[in-house]
């Protein structure tokens, strides 16, 4: 309920609270005011209640909660999965992809980059004959142009 109140605004409160009521009014105030958030929650259960009871056997399982539509699709994309969601949702591996692509940019080999060209290879240090286009090259060819990349332009 008072999730955005930091301290010092609640300090603020409770020293304004003092001045304005007094401190010999502020502890019968403070007991009226829990009375009637107790009153006033006792009604949303008793309404909660019979509506239950109400909607019939079919709605036990409702919950209020699901009314906010954060919760209701949650709720059904998360525990109803007909469509196979967690299954796809776990297949992506970005941790994975992003260590791929950073040991691409600096050069190096990643393990599932040595696991694939040792399975097309048959080697590790890829000398089936493809080049390996991840490598620097030492030089260039006296005469030889640098690649073009249009990527990188």
């Amino acid at each position: 309920m008072f999730n955005d109140i930091g301290p010092m605004e609640l300090v603020t409160l409770v020293v304004l609270a003092v001045l304005i009521f007094g401190p010999d009014k502020l502890p019968k105030l403070i007991q009226d005011v829990s009375n009637v958030i107790r009153k006033v929650r006792s009604f949303s259960e008793s309404a909660k209640q019979d509506i239950r009871a109400e909607l019939g056997p079919e709605f036990k399982d409702f919950e209020f909660e699901d009314l906010n539509p954060k919760t209701f699709v949650r709720k059904q994309l998360m525990d109803n999965d007909d469509l196979g969601l967690k299954e796809i949702r776990n297949s992506f591996d970005l941790r994975k992809d992003m260590e791929e692509v950073a040991d691409a940019v600096h050069g190096r080999e990643s393990a599932t980059a040595t696991t694939a060209t040792t399975a097309a290879n048959g080697s590790v240090n890829g000398s089936g004959g493809t080049p390996d286009l991840l490598k620097k090259r030492e030089k260039l060819d006296p005469g030889e142009r640098p690649p073009f990349d249009a990527d990188a332009t």
